[in-house]
């Protein structure tokens, strides 16, 4: 428990002020700031591969807007209506979402 004592308190500062110094002139607060970058470069980098995985690579990647459509067309055929179509930023090729298309 701190002591209530002024002079105390005093050598407590002091102590505390001289381990930021330290901390200081050792790379404490600027290797801090670099792990907290890395730390968010690292969660950017997960998150922008779970988007490719979700956008891009589960799902099947049509070569052309016309290969896409047939795939359209038979789907529809076989009951499965609501799709569309879109160019994929990627891998540049095609997929079907059932998402409605953004304007």
């Amino acid at each position: 428990m701190a002591s209530n004592k002024r002079s105390a308190r005093a050598k407590q500062r002091a102590a505390f002020e001289a381990g930021l110094e330290d901390g200081l002139s050792a790379g404490g607060m600027d290797d801090l700031f670099a792990r907290e970058h890395a730390r968010e470069e690292r969660i950017d980098a997960e998150h922008d591969a779970a988007l490719r995985h979700k956008a891009c690579e589960s799902k099947n990647r049509y070569a052309s807007r016309p290969e896409a459509e047939a795939a359209l067309i038979s789907c529809e055929e076989h009951g499965r209506h609501g799709l569309s179509i879109y160019r994929c930023p990627y891998c540049n090729g095609w997929h079907l979402t059932s998402h409605p298309q953004k304007r």
